[in-house]
């Protein structure tokens, strides 16, 4: 019998030689492609010169102080209408009571007709005791009936007056919840810029805080030779005016004539009976000494810590004059005065956003509650660049 034949595959002697290839092939071009991305890749940003580093400190604090007027703003706003608010609930519970009363003399009118309406006039007059007692009766109800209808137009008014009533309260809440909206906002952007202040601050070497801390040095030189050019003017035109007042008291005794009447302010300023503002000044500048040295803190009013508006307003609040909240209102009152006819007790207010101010208190220079971190002091009005100035009487 013939052998059969083998049907089994031979085996190939194969070692795969072309995947190992292939993997080997991927991982040099994988480290081909990064060698080539690391060397085309954008640098780093360079890190900021002090220089740089303060100013963008300096605008920050800027920007916060306006957000902290954006929040005096909201958190004025907010109170003003949680104030409406509850005076509309409680005239809207003042509202609902009365109308509970119409709708208890409905009930009784209702509760009348009920045990009497049932009857006909034959059946009323037929159980009457007498029919004098049935036209007694009838003549009773007519009146009824017109009480009745007052008390039904009655219920109708109260019930329109509270639907309106709560119609108002309900807008009211509206708005009070967008004010606690924007008050939130506001209070949110002072802590991301006075957060990102602090961050680029606390990057900085040693050396480099040495080089900001000189930097800073100058400034306030420049701002204190810049106040006492100020404060030497300010002298001149005082002994110009005491000569001129001199002058005036002798050509006066020399033609036997009484002096006229002058105030006893110390400055350049017109439009002001000088010696009324300079009284009120004193009590403005007495409570702003009094606050030196307490600290910053943004929204504060008093009296353990203040912001720039927050002091201005209670300062002046001392000498009797109610001043608006923020700087961006504070500015708007009063009259507007020449930084050259600055007189002590004016407000000066910085930069173009206004967010910024202080008291003036003569010789170039203000108290004012300057940014978080600081204190409460005395400092050259020229630290910052000027907007404008008010007497606020």
């Amino acid at each position: 019998m013939p052998a059969l034949a083998s049907h089994r595959r031979i085996r190939s002697r194969s070692t795969k030689p072309s995947s190992a290839v292939g993997f080997t092939t991927a991982a040099l071009a994988g480290v081909t492609l990064l060698s080539t991305q690391s060397a085309t890749a954008a640098p780093s940003d360079p890190k900021p010169s002090v220089e740089e580093v303060q100013k963008k400190v300096d605008d920050l604090y800027r920007q916060a102080g306006s957000a902290t007027q954006e929040y005096n703003q909201a958190k004025e706003a907010t109170a003003e209408k949680r104030r409406e608010v509850d005076t509309l609930l409680d005239q809207a519970a003042a509202r609902a009571e009365k109308l509970n009363e119409s709708r208890r003399a409905l009930g009784n009118y209702a509760a009348a007709q009920y045990r009497t309406g049932a009857l006909t006039p034959t059946a009323a007059l037929l159980f009457a005791d007498s029919p004098q007692a049935y036209f007694d009766q009838t003549q009773l109800m007519d009146r009824m009936t017109d009480q009745q209808r007052t008390a039904v137009s009655d219920y109708e008014t109260e019930r329109a007056a509270a639907a309106k009533q709560r119609a108002q309260a309900t807008k009211r809440l509206e708005s009070l919840t967008d004010s606690q909206q924007a008050l939130r906002i506001s209070k949110q952007k002072v802590q991301a810029k006075l957060a990102e202040a602090r961050t680029l601050l606390s990057k900085l070497t040693a050396e480099e805080k040495a080089r900001l801390a000189a930097i800073e040095r100058e400034k306030e030189e420049e701002a204190r030779r810049r106040a006492e050019a100020k404060a030497e003017a300010e002298a001149r035109a005082r002994a110009e005016a005491e000569a001129e007042a001199e002058a005036e008291a002798e050509r006066q005794r020399e033609s036997a004539e009484p002096p006229p009447e002058t105030g006893t302010g110390t400055g350049t300023g017109t439009g002001t009976d000088d010696g009324t503002y300079a009284a009120r000044a004193d009590k403005v500048l007495a409570f702003a000494r009094a606050q030196i040295g307490k600290p910053y803190v943004w929204g504060a009013t008093g009296p353990s810590s203040y912001d720039c508006s927050g002091l201005t307003q209670a300062a002046w609040k001392a000498a009797g004059v109610d001043l608006p909240r923020t700087t961006w209102d504070q500015v708007k009152v009063g009259q507007r005065v020449a930084t050259a006819d600055l007189l002590p007790g004016d407000l000066v207010f910085f930069y173009d956003d206004i967010s910024h101010v202080g008291i003036y208190i003569g010789d170039g220079k203000m108290i004012h509650a300057p940014k978080p971190g600081d204190n409460v002091r005395e400092e050259s009005i020229y630290y910052m660049p000027i907007y404008g100035s008010i007497r606020p009487v």
